[in-house]
């Protein structure tokens, strides 16, 4: 099994309805921050479920969900499917969307599960949708030396502040023995130093900077802002 046939599996990543439900609102809150304008369209590349996405429609023109599982878009179809200015599309749809039509990119919680050359195609994919003064935000970078205890202290502060803190230790000795632990220590994450981050930009053709807040409750992982160079 590798990342891609772990998502578009069953996977208990939350650990109840209530984190699944304050992380998806913190995440679309966090973007929404990001739109530059009610008539922007906005890409949301890797979304998975994107639960609270209406949160991020409302404030823009249009919004592409895409996502590369199957069942993953089944569900985002089944869920925002009939909001009348969100799309879904599969990674060859976004290939397909015409060069300067995009006005923000958002790629949250991806990096981890792409090794450099794949990084460096998708990077080569998205700069030629943004528009001239289109955003790429690349969110949710692990910087290198971070270990796991870092994460599972993220999660039980979170838990804590939304009520949840039992069920987050629950769930971190749950996943202790999931299959993502065991995939993890498998295939391993990719992990990226503000400096490396920056240099990667700069090579896929974007001026880039680190955003002072990561996308999400993570603090201890990173974000950074991308503009075509």
């Amino acid at each position: 099994m590798g990342w891609k046939e772990f998502w578009d599996g069953e996977h208990a990543i939350y650990v109840n309805a209530r984190h699944r439900l304050l992380h998806d609102r913190r995440i679309a809150t966090d973007i929404a921050a990001l739109i530059p304008s009610r008539d922007a369209v906005v890409l949301d590349y890797a979304c998975g479920e994107a639960g609270e996405a209406g949160i991020v429609a409302a404030r823009c023109g249009k919004l592409i969900l895409s996502d590369q599982a199957a069942s993953v878009r089944a569900k985002l179809a089944a869920r925002h499917g009939g909001m009348p200015n969100v799309e879904i599309l599969d990674p060859e749809g976004v290939r397909a969307l015409p060069a300067g039509s995009v006005d923000l990119i958002v790629v949250n919680s991806l990096l981890q599960y792409l090794s450099r050359p794949e990084l460096d195609d998708l990077l080569a994919m998205l700069r030629p949708l943004l528009k001239d003064d289109g955003r790429l935000v690349i969110g949710d970078v692990i910087p290198r030396g971070q270990s796991p205890v870092a994460d599972a202290v993220s999660l039980l502060r979170f838990g804590f502040e939304g009520g949840f803190l039992i069920a987050a230790g629950i769930g971190l000795v749950r996943t202790f023995f999931s299959d993502y632990r065991k995939l993890r220590a498998d295939l391993g994450l990719s992990f990226h130093d503000e400096h490396e981050m920056l240099a990667i930009l700069d090579h896929a053709g974007f001026a880039g900077e680190r955003r002072r807040e990561n996308i999400g409750h993570n603090q201890g992982r990173m974000t950074f802002l991308a503009r075509r160079a």
